[in-house]
């Protein structure tokens, strides 16, 4: 699928030994360490991980604003590594979304909800119907708000708004950095149903990174981050540790106070499966 695919298609992603390496002062910090991560077209995933876990650095570089140190990102048939910073902005434009921490910083303060959904199609390039705007909101339930002022809404519905605005111009993949952060239960539930609501509708391709076990579990499919790397993975009560390319993988984190690092650990094959045996050191 390419990454020019009609409004309204969702976009697969792949990541392949993902690797980003940045400078603190005078020292590297390795913040991505060979990740390897699939994303079919209209999935939902959230990314969750302490901080410091690489998982905001892999919502950066899904968007482009993070560039590869080695490994390559593909959103749809692109890949993120040898597009220009004109291919990338085009990117961003039209058909790779991202929601920022914040709702405030994806808003026009002093623009209504309809006025912000209506600027945010002027960028795409395409050309809308006045009505546009209108219908987005009704097509999300927040067609009530659309004239409100943005001082009025609370928390969740500034979220709900946020949204809207950024799925304005029909992109294929949207990347959610904290989109139910300091919200209420009830501005949360309302920020996942809307959430659900893109990618029901529109087969929009979803990626939030969250802190909270509720977003994760009624939006699909889980991957944490643990140092860099991918894992474990999940969906509902589920939780499977994930081999890396290298053969490594990190065990869960209720086991990592009785398996201290340092612990020998035999594999030992039983039929199909393996088996780890601690042995001590």
């Amino acid at each position: 699928m390419s990454a020019h695919a009609p409004a309204g298609a969702g976009l697969p992603v792949r990541v392949e030994g993902l690797v980003h390496i940045y400078r603190l002062f005078d020292t590297e910090v390795v913040a991505l360490r060979g990740v390897d991560l699939t994303i079919a077209a209209g999935e939902t995933v959230t990314l969750f991980g302490p901080s410091g876990s690489g998982k905001s650095t892999l919502l950066a570089a899904l968007s482009g604003l993070v560039r590869p140190s080695a490994g390559t990102v593909r959103i749809g048939d692109a890949e993120i590594g040898r597009m220009s910073e004109r291919e990338l902005l085009r990117l961003r434009r039209g058909r790779v979304a991202t929601l920022l921490q914040g709702a405030g910083r994806n808003l026009l303060p002093y623009a209504s909800p309809a006025q912000n959904v209506a600027f945010a199609q002027r960028g795409t390039g395409r050309r809308h119907r006045a009505e546009a705007a209108d219908e987005l909101l009704a097509g999300l339930d927040l067609d009530h708000l659309a004239d409100e002022p943005l001082a009025a809404l609370s928390g969740g519905e500034l979220q709900r708004v946020a949204i809207a605005a950024a799925v304005a111009g029909g992109p294929g993949l949207l990347l959610a950095d904290e989109p139910t952060s300091q919200l209420d239960a009830a501005g949360r539930d309302a920020v996942i149903a809307t959430l659900q609501r893109v990618n029901e509708r529109f087969g929009t391709t979803v990626v939030a990174v969250t802190h909270d076990r509720e977003v994760g579990a009624r939006l699909g499919r889980q991957v944490v981050m643990r140092a860099g790397r991918v894992g474990e993975e999940g969906r509902g009560d589920e939780r499977f540790v994930v081999v890396g390319a290298d053969g490594a993988l990190h065990l869960p984190h209720s086991e990592r106070d009785a398996w201290p690092a340092g612990t020998l650990v035999e594999v030992r094959r039983d039929g199909d499966d393996l088996r780890l045996v601690r042995r001590q050191p």
